[in-house]
Protein backbone atom coordinates (compact mmCIF):
# COMPACT_ATOMS: atom_id res chain seq x y z
CA UNK A 1 0.00 0.00 0.00
CA UNK A 2 1.28 3.60 -0.29
CA UNK A 3 0.94 6.72 0.93
CA UNK A 4 1.82 9.57 -0.56
CA UNK A 5 4.86 12.14 0.55
CA UNK A 6 3.15 15.11 2.30
CA UNK A 7 5.74 15.48 5.45
CA UNK A 8 6.59 19.00 4.24
CA UNK A 9 4.98 21.86 2.88
CA UNK A 10 3.64 21.86 -0.96
CA UNK A 11 6.32 22.58 -2.51
CA UNK A 12 5.26 21.47 -6.17
CA UNK A 13 3.55 24.22 -7.23
CA UNK A 14 5.32 27.26 -9.33
CA UNK A 15 7.38 30.32 -6.85
CA UNK A 16 9.45 33.10 -7.82
CA UNK A 17 11.90 32.99 -4.67
CA UNK A 18 15.14 33.40 -5.41
CA UNK A 19 16.64 30.06 -4.16
CA UNK A 20 14.44 27.98 -5.46
CA UNK A 21 14.73 26.04 -8.89
CA UNK A 22 13.28 23.42 -10.68
CA UNK A 23 15.04 20.62 -12.95
CA UNK A 24 13.23 20.26 -16.44
CA UNK A 25 13.02 17.05 -18.07
CA UNK A 26 13.55 15.56 -21.38
CA UNK A 27 9.68 15.09 -21.88
CA UNK A 28 6.86 16.99 -20.74
CA UNK A 29 4.44 16.59 -17.57
CA UNK A 30 1.57 14.75 -20.11
CA UNK A 31 4.09 12.18 -21.68
CA UNK A 32 5.96 11.94 -17.91
CA UNK A 33 2.78 11.26 -15.93
CA UNK A 34 2.42 7.96 -18.21
CA UNK A 35 6.48 7.45 -17.56
CA UNK A 36 5.91 7.17 -13.92
CA UNK A 37 2.84 5.14 -13.70
CA UNK A 38 4.90 2.81 -15.81
CA UNK A 39 7.55 2.98 -13.53
CA UNK A 40 5.17 2.51 -10.67
CA UNK A 41 3.57 -0.33 -11.44
CA UNK A 42 7.04 -2.18 -12.86
CA UNK A 43 8.43 -2.09 -9.39
CA UNK A 44 5.42 -3.19 -7.56
CA UNK A 45 4.78 -6.38 -9.65
CA UNK A 46 8.60 -6.52 -9.19
CA UNK A 47 8.09 -6.89 -5.50
CA UNK A 48 5.13 -9.53 -5.71
CA UNK A 49 6.61 -11.78 -8.15
CA UNK A 50 8.22 -14.10 -5.97
CA UNK A 51 4.56 -15.42 -4.94
CA UNK A 52 4.38 -18.12 -7.11
CA UNK A 53 7.59 -19.29 -6.97
CA UNK A 54 7.83 -19.51 -3.00
CA UNK A 55 6.64 -23.45 -3.35
CA UNK A 56 9.15 -23.94 -5.91
CA UNK A 57 12.03 -22.31 -2.90
CA UNK A 58 10.33 -25.43 -0.56
CA UNK A 59 10.94 -27.84 -3.27
CA UNK A 60 14.41 -27.27 -4.69
CA UNK A 61 16.38 -25.81 -0.99
CA UNK A 62 13.63 -27.45 1.37
CA UNK A 63 12.40 -24.48 3.24
CA UNK A 64 9.74 -24.98 5.73
CA UNK A 65 6.28 -23.27 5.96
CA UNK A 66 8.05 -20.71 8.70
CA UNK A 67 11.16 -20.43 6.70
CA UNK A 68 8.96 -19.44 3.87
CA UNK A 69 6.96 -16.45 6.53
CA UNK A 70 10.57 -14.98 7.22
CA UNK A 71 11.48 -14.24 4.32
CA UNK A 72 8.03 -12.78 3.30
CA UNK A 73 8.71 -10.73 6.26
CA UNK A 74 11.52 -9.34 5.60
CA UNK A 75 10.21 -7.44 2.82
CA UNK A 76 7.99 -5.55 5.43
CA UNK A 77 10.75 -4.79 7.28
CA UNK A 78 12.21 -2.97 4.59
CA UNK A 79 8.99 -1.24 3.78
CA UNK A 80 8.56 0.34 7.28
CA UNK A 81 12.38 0.97 7.40
CA UNK A 82 12.50 3.32 4.44
CA UNK A 83 8.87 4.48 4.97
CA UNK A 84 9.62 6.32 8.02
CA UNK A 85 13.81 6.94 6.97
CA UNK A 86 13.82 8.08 3.32
CA UNK A 87 10.17 8.09 1.94
CA UNK A 88 9.29 11.74 3.10
CA UNK A 89 12.28 13.20 1.88
CA UNK A 90 10.95 14.17 -1.54
CA UNK A 91 9.24 17.13 -0.26
CA UNK A 92 12.74 18.76 0.07
CA UNK A 93 15.29 16.58 -2.72
CA UNK A 94 12.91 16.34 -5.26
CA UNK A 95 10.17 13.57 -6.03
CA UNK A 96 12.67 12.52 -9.36
CA UNK A 97 15.77 12.09 -7.40
CA UNK A 98 14.26 9.81 -4.54
CA UNK A 99 12.06 7.92 -7.01
CA UNK A 100 15.15 7.11 -8.73
CA UNK A 101 16.78 5.95 -6.21
CA UNK A 102 14.08 3.71 -5.04
CA UNK A 103 13.85 2.24 -8.64
CA UNK A 104 17.38 1.60 -8.90
CA UNK A 105 17.15 0.15 -5.47
CA UNK A 106 14.90 -2.29 -7.26
CA UNK A 107 16.90 -3.42 -9.66
CA UNK A 108 19.67 -4.05 -7.37
CA UNK A 109 17.56 -6.41 -5.54
CA UNK A 110 16.64 -8.15 -8.52
CA UNK A 111 20.31 -8.60 -9.30
CA UNK A 112 20.90 -10.31 -5.81
CA UNK A 113 17.98 -13.01 -6.70
CA UNK A 114 19.62 -13.48 -10.17
CA UNK A 115 22.81 -14.21 -8.79
CA UNK A 116 22.19 -16.49 -5.48
CA UNK A 117 19.01 -18.10 -4.17
CA UNK A 118 20.76 -19.27 -0.84
CA UNK A 119 18.21 -18.32 2.09
CA UNK A 120 21.00 -15.55 3.70
CA UNK A 121 20.95 -13.77 0.58
CA UNK A 122 17.50 -14.32 -0.10
CA UNK A 123 16.03 -12.85 3.03
CA UNK A 124 18.47 -9.71 2.32
CA UNK A 125 17.09 -9.63 -0.89
CA UNK A 126 13.82 -9.32 0.11
CA UNK A 127 14.26 -6.71 3.09
CA UNK A 128 16.71 -4.50 0.12
CA UNK A 129 12.85 -4.89 -1.48
CA UNK A 130 11.05 -3.60 0.55
CA UNK A 131 13.45 -0.78 1.32
CA UNK A 132 13.16 0.25 -2.48
CA UNK A 133 9.20 -0.04 -2.60
CA UNK A 134 9.13 2.20 0.53
CA UNK A 135 10.63 5.20 -1.55
CA UNK A 136 8.71 4.25 -4.39
CA UNK A 137 5.49 4.18 -2.73
CA UNK A 138 6.02 7.32 -0.75
CA UNK A 139 6.80 9.30 -3.79
CA UNK A 140 5.49 8.01 -7.25
CA UNK A 141 1.99 9.02 -6.16
CA UNK A 142 2.92 12.52 -4.93
CA UNK A 143 4.98 12.69 -8.32
CA UNK A 144 1.86 11.35 -10.66
CA UNK A 145 -0.52 14.30 -8.72
CA UNK A 146 1.79 16.93 -9.72
CA UNK A 147 2.60 16.13 -13.07
CA UNK A 148 -1.25 15.78 -13.48
CA UNK A 149 -1.76 19.18 -12.42
CA UNK A 150 0.97 20.46 -14.58
CA UNK A 151 -0.64 18.74 -18.02
CA UNK A 152 -3.69 19.52 -16.78
CA UNK A 153 -4.20 22.72 -14.88
CA UNK A 154 -7.04 23.17 -12.87
CA UNK A 155 -8.51 19.44 -14.04
CA UNK A 156 -10.05 17.27 -11.82
CA UNK A 157 -7.52 14.98 -9.74
CA UNK A 158 -9.66 11.73 -10.58
CA UNK A 159 -7.39 10.89 -13.37
CA UNK A 160 -4.08 10.90 -11.31
CA UNK A 161 -6.01 8.48 -8.36
CA UNK A 162 -7.25 6.48 -10.21
CA UNK A 163 -3.90 5.50 -12.58
CA UNK A 164 -2.08 5.81 -8.98
CA UNK A 165 -4.45 3.18 -7.74
CA UNK A 166 -4.10 0.99 -10.86
CA UNK A 167 -0.18 1.22 -11.30
CA UNK A 168 -0.12 0.39 -7.41
CA UNK A 169 -2.81 -2.63 -7.16
CA UNK A 170 -1.99 -3.42 -10.88
CA UNK A 171 1.19 -3.50 -10.44
CA UNK A 172 0.89 -6.41 -7.54
CA UNK A 173 -1.41 -8.29 -9.41
CA UNK A 174 0.64 -8.47 -12.49
CA UNK A 175 3.72 -9.68 -11.03
CA UNK A 176 2.78 -12.64 -9.59
CA UNK A 177 0.64 -13.35 -12.89
CA UNK A 178 3.58 -12.88 -14.98
CA UNK A 179 5.86 -14.62 -12.53
CA UNK A 180 3.44 -17.53 -12.63
CA UNK A 181 3.94 -17.94 -16.05
CA UNK A 182 7.77 -17.91 -16.46
CA UNK A 183 7.87 -20.47 -13.75
CA UNK A 184 5.62 -22.65 -15.48
CA UNK A 185 7.12 -22.13 -19.26
CA UNK A 186 10.67 -21.33 -18.91
CA UNK A 187 13.94 -22.50 -18.11
CA UNK A 188 15.44 -21.68 -14.07
CA UNK A 189 12.45 -20.33 -13.04
CA UNK A 190 13.79 -18.82 -9.56
CA UNK A 191 16.43 -16.95 -11.83
CA UNK A 192 14.40 -15.95 -15.20
CA UNK A 193 11.57 -13.75 -13.60
CA UNK A 194 14.19 -11.58 -11.56
CA UNK A 195 16.27 -11.05 -14.72
CA UNK A 196 12.95 -9.89 -16.57
CA UNK A 197 12.35 -7.22 -14.27
CA UNK A 198 15.66 -6.01 -13.73
CA UNK A 199 15.76 -5.17 -17.03
CA UNK A 200 12.20 -3.38 -17.09
CA UNK A 201 13.36 -1.57 -14.14
CA UNK A 202 16.04 -0.20 -15.92
CA UNK A 203 14.06 0.71 -18.77
CA UNK A 204 11.72 2.45 -16.15
CA UNK A 205 15.04 4.04 -14.48
CA UNK A 206 15.20 5.85 -17.67
CA UNK A 207 11.85 7.23 -18.03
CA UNK A 208 12.46 8.74 -13.95
CA UNK A 209 15.55 10.52 -15.96
CA UNK A 210 13.39 11.84 -18.70
CA UNK A 211 10.48 13.23 -16.52
CA UNK A 212 10.97 16.55 -14.99
CA UNK A 213 11.31 17.42 -11.33
CA UNK A 214 8.41 18.99 -9.84
CA UNK A 215 9.64 20.26 -6.57
CA UNK A 216 10.81 23.18 -6.16
CA UNK A 217 14.09 22.67 -4.76
CA UNK A 218 15.59 24.98 -2.03
CA UNK A 219 19.39 25.90 -1.75
CA UNK A 220 18.77 25.44 2.00
CA UNK A 221 17.37 22.59 3.09
CA UNK A 222 15.99 21.65 6.70
CA UNK A 223 17.63 19.27 8.85
CA UNK A 224 16.92 15.77 8.34
CA UNK A 225 14.62 14.02 10.78
CA UNK A 226 12.52 10.57 10.39
CA UNK A 227 8.85 11.00 9.33
CA UNK A 228 7.05 11.30 12.63
CA UNK A 229 4.43 9.43 14.03
CA UNK A 230 1.43 10.97 16.13
CA UNK A 231 -2.00 9.77 17.57
CA UNK A 232 -4.72 12.52 18.12
CA UNK A 233 -5.19 12.22 21.58
CA UNK A 234 -8.73 12.72 21.78
CA UNK A 235 -9.17 10.61 18.97
CA UNK A 236 -6.99 7.45 19.78
CA UNK A 237 -10.14 4.74 20.63
CA UNK A 238 -10.78 5.20 16.99
CA UNK A 239 -7.55 5.58 15.65
CA UNK A 240 -6.55 1.99 16.86
CA UNK A 241 -10.10 1.08 15.65
CA UNK A 242 -9.12 1.76 12.20
CA UNK A 243 -5.49 0.47 12.72
CA UNK A 244 -6.60 -2.81 13.37
CA UNK A 245 -8.89 -2.97 10.60
CA UNK A 246 -6.18 -1.70 8.47
CA UNK A 247 -4.13 -4.80 10.33
CA UNK A 248 -6.34 -7.37 9.45
CA UNK A 249 -6.82 -6.72 6.02
CA UNK A 250 -3.05 -6.22 5.33
CA UNK A 251 -2.96 -9.81 6.64
CA UNK A 252 -5.37 -11.25 4.48
CA UNK A 253 -3.53 -9.72 1.47
CA UNK A 254 -0.17 -11.15 2.99
CA UNK A 255 -1.90 -14.64 2.89
CA UNK A 256 -2.23 -14.64 -0.59
CA UNK A 257 1.48 -13.54 -1.64
CA UNK A 258 2.88 -15.81 0.98
CA UNK A 259 1.43 -19.29 1.87
CA UNK A 260 -1.35 -19.06 -0.80
CA UNK A 261 0.65 -20.71 -3.53
CA UNK A 262 1.51 -23.32 -1.33
CA UNK A 263 -1.78 -23.92 -0.11
CA UNK A 264 -2.87 -24.66 -4.01
CA UNK A 265 0.47 -26.60 -4.82
CA UNK A 266 -0.36 -28.55 -1.67
CA UNK A 267 -3.06 -28.73 -0.52
CA UNK A 268 -5.42 -28.62 -3.23
CA UNK A 269 -2.90 -30.76 -5.07
CA UNK A 270 -2.57 -28.08 -7.77
CA UNK A 271 0.77 -27.81 -8.83
CA UNK A 272 0.59 -25.36 -12.05
CA UNK A 273 2.80 -22.15 -11.04
CA UNK A 274 0.32 -20.21 -13.54
CA UNK A 275 -2.24 -21.08 -11.60
CA UNK A 276 -0.33 -20.20 -8.15
CA UNK A 277 0.10 -16.07 -10.05
CA UNK A 278 -3.48 -16.18 -11.05
CA UNK A 279 -4.84 -16.54 -7.59
CA UNK A 280 -2.53 -13.39 -6.76
CA UNK A 281 -3.66 -11.67 -9.55
CA UNK A 282 -7.43 -12.01 -8.60
CA UNK A 283 -7.00 -11.24 -5.35
CA UNK A 284 -5.31 -7.58 -6.22
CA UNK A 285 -6.87 -7.37 -9.33
CA UNK A 286 -10.69 -7.30 -7.34
CA UNK A 287 -9.36 -5.01 -4.55
CA UNK A 288 -8.14 -2.61 -7.75
CA UNK A 289 -11.36 -2.82 -9.25
CA UNK A 290 -13.66 -1.69 -5.90
CA UNK A 291 -11.03 1.00 -4.97
CA UNK A 292 -11.08 2.88 -8.92
CA UNK A 293 -14.97 1.82 -9.07
CA UNK A 294 -15.92 3.42 -5.45
CA UNK A 295 -14.08 6.14 -5.59
CA UNK A 296 -16.93 8.31 -4.58
CA UNK A 297 -18.58 6.21 -1.95
CA UNK A 298 -19.25 7.35 1.64
CA UNK A 299 -16.79 5.90 4.36
CA UNK A 300 -19.50 4.56 6.31
CA UNK A 301 -20.82 2.54 3.37
CA UNK A 302 -16.80 1.34 2.64
CA UNK A 303 -16.25 0.64 5.90
CA UNK A 304 -19.72 -1.95 5.56
CA UNK A 305 -18.72 -3.39 2.63
CA UNK A 306 -15.25 -4.29 3.60
CA UNK A 307 -16.90 -5.76 6.98
CA UNK A 308 -18.99 -8.25 5.39
CA UNK A 309 -16.79 -9.11 2.49
CA UNK A 310 -13.49 -10.01 4.05
CA UNK A 311 -14.45 -12.12 7.00
CA UNK A 312 -16.91 -13.92 4.63
CA UNK A 313 -13.92 -14.48 2.05
CA UNK A 314 -11.28 -15.56 4.53
CA UNK A 315 -14.12 -18.14 6.18
CA UNK A 316 -14.32 -19.37 2.25
CA UNK A 317 -10.69 -19.65 2.29
CA UNK A 318 -10.66 -21.62 5.15
CA UNK A 319 -13.15 -24.13 4.22
CA UNK A 320 -11.38 -24.12 0.74
CA UNK A 321 -8.34 -25.38 2.23
CA UNK A 322 -10.13 -27.84 4.60
CA UNK A 323 -12.09 -29.37 1.27
CA UNK A 324 -9.91 -29.03 -1.25
CA UNK A 325 -11.65 -26.97 -3.21
CA UNK A 326 -10.17 -25.06 -5.97
CA UNK A 327 -12.81 -22.95 -7.56
CA UNK A 328 -14.08 -21.97 -3.91
CA UNK A 329 -10.96 -20.79 -2.78
CA UNK A 330 -10.12 -18.37 -5.97
CA UNK A 331 -13.62 -17.45 -5.81
CA UNK A 332 -13.22 -16.78 -1.67
CA UNK A 333 -9.62 -15.25 -2.71
CA UNK A 334 -11.98 -12.38 -4.76
CA UNK A 335 -13.95 -11.95 -1.83
CA UNK A 336 -11.15 -11.13 0.29
CA UNK A 337 -9.36 -8.75 -1.48
CA UNK A 338 -12.40 -6.46 -2.58
CA UNK A 339 -13.71 -6.64 1.31
CA UNK A 340 -9.86 -5.91 2.06
CA UNK A 341 -9.42 -3.51 0.05
CA UNK A 342 -12.47 -1.36 1.00
CA UNK A 343 -11.39 -2.18 4.12
CA UNK A 344 -8.44 -0.51 4.40
CA UNK A 345 -9.79 2.43 2.16
CA UNK A 346 -12.13 3.60 4.20
CA UNK A 347 -9.92 3.16 7.51
CA UNK A 348 -7.44 5.35 5.81
CA UNK A 349 -10.48 7.93 5.07
CA UNK A 350 -11.60 7.86 8.97
CA UNK A 351 -7.99 8.51 9.98
CA UNK A 352 -7.64 11.38 7.79
CA UNK A 353 -10.51 13.23 9.39
CA UNK A 354 -8.78 12.28 12.63
CA UNK A 355 -5.83 14.82 12.68
CA UNK A 356 -5.00 18.32 12.01
CA UNK A 357 -3.63 19.27 8.53
CA UNK A 358 -1.01 20.01 9.58
CA UNK A 359 -0.50 16.22 11.50
CA UNK A 360 -1.90 14.00 8.87
CA UNK A 361 1.12 12.69 7.13
CA UNK A 362 2.36 11.73 10.71
CA UNK A 363 -0.89 10.21 11.55
CA UNK A 364 -0.83 8.22 8.55
CA UNK A 365 2.34 7.20 8.99
CA UNK A 366 1.31 5.46 12.43
CA UNK A 367 -1.86 3.73 10.32
CA UNK A 368 1.08 2.24 7.91
CA UNK A 369 2.90 0.61 10.57
CA UNK A 370 -0.27 -1.25 11.44
CA UNK A 371 -0.63 -1.92 8.10
CA UNK A 372 2.24 -3.50 7.27
CA UNK A 373 3.01 -4.83 11.06
CA UNK A 374 -0.22 -6.57 9.65
CA UNK A 375 1.32 -8.29 6.46
CA UNK A 376 4.47 -9.56 8.32
CA UNK A 377 2.98 -10.54 12.34
CA UNK A 378 0.36 -12.60 11.45
CA UNK A 379 1.94 -14.87 8.76
CA UNK A 380 4.76 -14.78 11.05
CA UNK A 381 2.52 -16.25 13.10
CA UNK A 382 1.29 -19.50 10.88
CA UNK A 383 4.85 -20.28 10.21
CA UNK A 384 5.67 -20.11 13.87
CA UNK A 385 2.31 -22.58 14.20
CA UNK A 386 3.15 -24.75 11.61
CA UNK A 387 5.95 -26.23 13.62
CA UNK A 388 3.35 -27.67 16.04
CA UNK A 389 0.24 -28.26 14.20
CA UNK A 390 -0.71 -28.75 10.99
CA UNK A 391 -1.15 -25.54 8.38
CA UNK A 392 -4.99 -26.44 7.58
CA UNK A 393 -4.99 -26.02 11.56
CA UNK A 394 -3.11 -23.06 11.59
CA UNK A 395 -5.07 -20.97 8.84
CA UNK A 396 -8.06 -21.73 10.94
CA UNK A 397 -6.31 -19.70 14.04
CA UNK A 398 -5.20 -16.81 11.51
CA UNK A 399 -8.64 -16.87 10.12
CA UNK A 400 -10.49 -16.29 13.86
CA UNK A 401 -7.45 -13.29 14.69
CA UNK A 402 -8.09 -11.53 11.60
CA UNK A 403 -11.89 -11.54 11.41
CA UNK A 404 -11.90 -10.66 15.26
CA UNK A 405 -9.83 -7.31 14.83
CA UNK A 406 -11.61 -6.87 11.46
CA UNK A 407 -15.04 -7.16 13.53
CA UNK A 408 -13.89 -4.78 17.11
CA UNK A 409 -11.94 -2.14 14.43
CA UNK A 410 -14.81 -1.54 12.45
CA UNK A 411 -17.86 -1.77 14.88
CA UNK A 412 -16.42 1.34 15.99
CA UNK A 413 -15.36 2.72 12.98
CA UNK A 414 -19.28 2.42 11.86
CA UNK A 415 -20.72 3.85 14.70
CA UNK A 416 -22.40 7.44 13.35
CA UNK A 417 -20.36 9.55 15.98
CA UNK A 418 -17.07 8.59 14.31
CA UNK A 419 -17.84 8.03 10.55
CA UNK A 420 -19.19 11.69 11.17
CA UNK A 421 -15.82 12.99 12.02
CA UNK A 422 -14.30 11.74 8.56
CA UNK A 423 -13.00 14.67 6.71
CA UNK A 424 -14.43 16.54 3.93
CA UNK A 425 -13.14 15.74 0.22
CA UNK A 426 -12.08 19.04 0.14
CA UNK A 427 -9.65 18.76 2.87
CA UNK A 428 -8.79 15.20 2.05
CA UNK A 429 -7.81 16.13 -1.86
CA UNK A 430 -4.13 15.69 -1.20
CA UNK A 431 -4.10 12.76 0.57
CA UNK A 432 -6.81 10.69 -0.91
CA UNK A 433 -3.84 8.40 -2.98
CA UNK A 434 -2.84 7.29 0.22
CA UNK A 435 -5.42 4.47 0.18
CA UNK A 436 -3.76 3.02 -2.36
CA UNK A 437 -2.59 -0.40 -1.44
Amino acid sequence: MTVTSSAGPDRSQPSHGAHRHTRAGKVGHGKAFWLIAFAYMINLAHSAVPAPLWSIYQEQHGFSTFTITVVFASYSIGVIISLFLVGHLSDWHGRRRLLLIGVLTGAVSALMAVTSTALPVLIVTRLVVGFGIGMVTATATAYLIDLHGRARPGASRTRADIVATVANVGGLAIGPLVGGLLAEYVADPLRTPYLLFLGLLLVSAIGVVLSPETVELSRTRPPYRPQRVSVPHAARGTFFAASAATFAAFGAFGLFTSLGPGFIAGTLHEPSRTLAGLAAFMVFGAAAVTQTSLLGVAQRKLLTYGLLLMPLGLIAVTAAVWQADLALFLGAGVITGAGAGLLFKGSVSTVLGLAEPESRSETLAGLFLAAYSGLALPILGIGIATRFISDKTALIGFTAVLITLCAVGTRRLLSPRHTASAALPSTQARYESATDI
